[in-house]
């Protein structure tokens, strides 16, 4: 139903344009062309009525006196009739075939004389009085004409500005043709950033944003690539130990054979576990989708983060009789996910308690140094030689004097982590205990 829905909101922006903008043509048209026509109607009206008046002005004193006559008079086509009164009353002219009532009425006026109607315009002077008429049927079919010559310069403009119309529309929507030609062709692996030239403004925007986008799904893809290879190249060995730690079950003789078997066993399942978590929080975090677990930035209490973080590791460093505290502490705040930068801490602490030897020593220093926000780990360990420090973030890295076992993308994790934080992770010599030393530079935001 929802997928129903979508296709019957769907639309053509180019043919919403050219719609709208075109009807929008054709009533202002069609509104001009009525507002046109009624004018030119009136004016045509006020022109006739203006006509019969000087007529009738120039026809003063033009007909002899005392005499009636009978003939065609007026200019052809208008039929315009006349009929003129002497000063006692008596008819000295009439226009031949005319109809016009006997009286004359002063000004203009209306008749209507055997169904015909008539413009009448009657003026009087000492000498005589003139009556001017002129056929309304025939006026008006003029005016009708005067009117529609008027109005053909709008009817026919009006068609090639629509043609212009849609012509630019068209034109202006060609970059965003070309962009969807481009994607549609484009294959399912390519996720090259699309052309930003030649692009209106007000597509732009998006262009980038897709462009970003495809930025971030390869990010995934990326990621999801290397967990798999990595999956495929780091899972093969520990299956093979558990295949052959089961084989040496089956093999053992006694219940002490038996028991040793078992803890290889289960030892061995629990390193397999703790890679394959650690794998996917590496592809996670890579990938960027940990947002959705560990919510929005926000703005973390680091001082409490580091506090929580060394009370969960406290018990595995007890088993182990490691010295592990927070040496110095400000209050620090930083912007970021605190459930990310809790995964960040806790790997810090599970490779300096893996590294550092029975007995020893694990201290944290958090403080605000040159605007930023230190946090410094230090242990007793043997910590890692500087020619090997820079591939140290590598993952599944394993320094050559490492016996600890560990699966190599703790530091991996961390460094993936910070970046998203905007932070800097440096490894170096501890002066005070002699092992490994981390700093990680936040900045304050």
């Amino acid at each position: 139903m929802s997928a129903m829905t979508g296709v019957g909101t769907t639309h053509s922006l180019r043919r919403r344009l050219l719609g709208l903008v075109l009807a929008s043509i054709l009533l202002a048209a069609l509104a001009l062309g009525v507002t046109t026509y009624r004018g030119a109607l009136r004016e045509a009206d006020a022109l006739f009525d203006l006509h019969l008046q000087q007529m009738a002005h120039s026809l003063r004193g033009s007909v002899p006196l005392g005499t009636t006559a009978d003939g065609d008079w007026g200019e052809e086509g208008y039929d315009v009739f006349v009929q003129i009164w002497g000063p006692d009353g008596t008819q000295v002219f009439r226009s031949a075939r005319s109809a016009l009532p006997p009286r004359a009425v002063l000004g203009f006026s209306d008749a209507v004389v055997a169904g015909n109607r008539y413009r009448v315009y009657s003026l009087q002077t000492p000498l005589q009085t003139v009556q001017i008429a002129q056929d309304m049927d025939a006026r008006e079919a003029r005016a009708r004409a005067l009117a529609l010559r008027s109005t053909l310069p709008m009817a026919l403009m009006a068609p090639l500005l629509m043609l212009a119309v849609g012509w630019i529309i068209t034109r202006s929507l060609a970059p965003v043709e070309r962009m969807r030609r481009q994607v549609a062709a484009r294959a399912a692996d390519d996720l090259s950033p699309l052309p930003e030239h030649d692009l209106p403004d007000e597509v732009r925007p998006l262009v980038r944003e897709l462009n970003l986008l495809f930025e971030r799904v390869g990010s995934a893809f990326a990621a999801q690539k290397n967990f798999v290879a990595d999956a495929a190249h780091e899972l093969r060995s520990p299956l093979t130990a558990l295949k052959l730690q089961a084989e040496a079950l089956q093999r053992a003789d006694g219940e002490a054979g038996r028991e040793a078997a078992t803890l290889r066993l289960s030892q061995g399942i629990e390193r397999s576990i703790r890679l394959v978590g650690q794998m996917l929080m590496l592809a996670r975090q890579e990938a960027g989708a940990d947002e959705a677990i560990a919510g929005p930035s926000a703005t973390v209490d680091l001082e409490a983060l580091v506090r929580d973080a060394i009370v969960a590791a406290l018990p595995q460093a007890s088993a182990r009789q490691i010295d592990l505290g927070l040496a110095a502490a400000e209050p620090v705040r930083v912007q970021g996910q605190a459930a990310a930068l809790h995964i960040l801490l806790g790997n810090l602490l599970d490779n300096a308690i893996k590294y550092t030897p029975v007995g020893g020593q694990i201290d944290l220093d958090l403080a605000l140094r040159d605007g930023m926000a230190v946090l410094t780990v230090e242990d007793s360990g043997p910590g890692i030689p500087e020619p090997q420090r820079a591939r140290a973030f590598d993952r599944f890295f394993r320094a050559t004097d490492a016996s600890a076992g560990g699966s190599g993308l703790g530091l991996a994790i961390v460094r993936t982590i910070a970046e998203r934080h905007g932070a800097t992770v440096r490894l170096g010599r501890s002066e005070r205990l002699g092992g490994l030393q981390v700093e990680l530079r936040f900045p304050l935001r």
